[in-house]
């Protein structure tokens, strides 16, 4: 992997895309997504939300070579109604047993 390229991620549903575009001095966050041509590949919602190997940044923040641009995507679901959901289907509380105390069939 050459240090004299940035590439822009963006994990959809469906698939996943890594694209190398070359790198140039001055270059922001906005123009490699424009290069990269992935608009053109899959539908993005605006506004973008960027970050750079997970620390987030804007539009016009100027990136280094090797940096990996990633678009992220909305949530599909708020991580503490996953929570919410899981504890509904397995209850543990004050008047029932958790599942550490669960009989084996054998």
């Amino acid at each position: 992997m050459s240090q004299t390229q940035v590439w822009v991620a963006y994990a959809a549903v469906d698939q996943q895309f890594l694209i190398a575009i070359p790198f140039v001095e001055g270059m922001n966050a906005a123009q490699a997504i424009e290069h990269s041509q992935i608009r053109e590949k899959v539908v993005i919602d605006e506004p973008l939300q960027l970050g750079v190997f997970g620390v987030k940044i804007t539009l016009d923040t100027l990136l280094k070579a090797g940096d990996r641009v990633e678009i992220y995507r909305p949530l599909m679901i708020h991580p503490q109604d996953i929570r919410r959901n899981r504890a509904q289907k397995n209850p543990v509380g004050r008047f029932q047993r958790g599942n550490r105390f669960k009989q084996s069939g054998s």
